[in-house]
């Protein structure tokens, strides 16, 4: 069996679209396309457009980076970098310090 991450983009919209209980119909609908235009991207004889593939990253509740994999090796280690940053900036200076503490008990 293929790991998610090996899956195709076509098989993974609609491996989205099945665990969300949708149809072609009320994908296409939703992103303003065909049906046609969803069964030849899951059948791989397109692939979609950006605009339509982040509205279906939307609707899917989906991140990009998900739907179309990773672009290099170290794509992932810096998507969890900025990840954490982007959530860093919201953590005032004492809650900082306290997950600063813990850290250093786990890697020091």
């Amino acid at each position: 069996m293929l790991e998610k991450d090996d899956l195709s983009l076509g098989k993974k919209v609609k491996e989205l679209r099945l665990a969300h209980s949708l149809t072609q119909d009320q994908v296409a609908k939703a992103l303003n396309v065909t049906p046609g235009y969803i069964s030849n991207v899951e059948n791989e004889r397109i692939s979609m457009s950006l605009r339509v593939l982040i509205y279906y990253a939307r609707l899917t509740n989906s991140s990009l980076d998900a739907l179309v994999g990773n672009i290099d090796p170290d794509y992932h280690s810096t998507a969890l970098d900025n990840e954490i940053a982007r959530l860093l900036q919201k953590v005032d200076d004492s809650d900082k310090q306290k997950i600063i503490d813990t850290l250093k008990v786990w890697y020091e």
